[in-house]
């Protein structure tokens, strides 16, 4: 996994255009489900192990950014929400408890 940290808009014309799977990760800082969530998913092995670009954003400094992420993917904002690209297009989000990291491996390791 590769950790990358969103804060610029132009990243997210790039995750738009670009080819292969990446993963967005939003983020609020002061939410202790959206704690839990990060825990989860940098805690398990399979998910760490897919060597995936894997994009990290602060929700309380970027909102922006999120707004501009939800209607560029066509996704409702959600925080801790997660969303997994391939070729630029949204093809897995979760919020909340519904982030799942083995979910999350299924999906990438059926496109490998």
């Amino acid at each position: 996994m590769n950790k990358i940290l969103l804060d610029k808009p132009e990243q997210i014309q790039e995750l738009k255009s670009r080819k292969g799977l990446s993963l967005i990760f939003k983020h609020s800082t002061r939410c202790s489900i959206s704690r839990m969530a990060l825990n989860r998913m940098e805690s398990d092995t399979d998910f760490i192990n897919t060597h995936i670009d894997y994009y990290y954003i602060d929700l309380l400094k970027h909102r922006d950014l999120s707004n501009s992420i939800a209607e560029i993917f066509s996704v409702e904002h959600q925080s801790p929400q997660i969303l997994l690209l391939k070729d630029g297009n949204c093809i897995l989000h979760s919020s909340h408890s519904g982030i799942k990291p083995s979910e999350i491996v299924e999906k990438i390791t059926s496109f490998k």
